[in-house]
């Protein structure tokens, strides 16, 4: 099993930033991959930003260059950074980890971002 607490989630202006943190713990050295997904109310959760443990990123369109994930791994830790926000980056994120394949997954409990104009 793996446990993971996000931190970080909060009320911003448009145009201003925010870091979430994902703290992982437990059977970690089975985690693969670990990632942010987000959910705005009404919608699908969708991808966000992954990060694997040998460093590769992966980001979708709508924040690509503006969002920055990182992980320490001696704090088995996963961060986004998140500049320039805009209201459309209103949702619920979610921290992820999954073994290879996918076999397991597990999610954090969510932290709000809301990004007013």
């Amino acid at each position: 099993q793996v446990q993971l607490v996000e931190s970080g989630g909060g009320l911003v202006q448009a145009g201003e930033s925010l870091r979430l943190s994902c703290a992982a713990s437990g059977s970690i050295r089975s985690i693969n991959i670990m990632g942010w997904y987000r959910q705005a109310p009404g919608e699908q959760r969708e991808l966000v930003a992954t990060i694997s443990w040998g460093g590769a990123t992966n980001y979708v369109d709508s924040v690509r260059g503006r969002f920055t994930i990182s992980r320490n791994n001696a704090k088995d830790t996963v961060y986004l950074q998140m500049n320039s926000l805009k209201p459309e980056d209103t949702a619920v994120y979610f921290c992820n980890a999954a073994s290879l394949g996918r076999l397991y997954e597990y999610w954090g409990q969510g932290t709000q971002v809301t990004v007013s104009s």
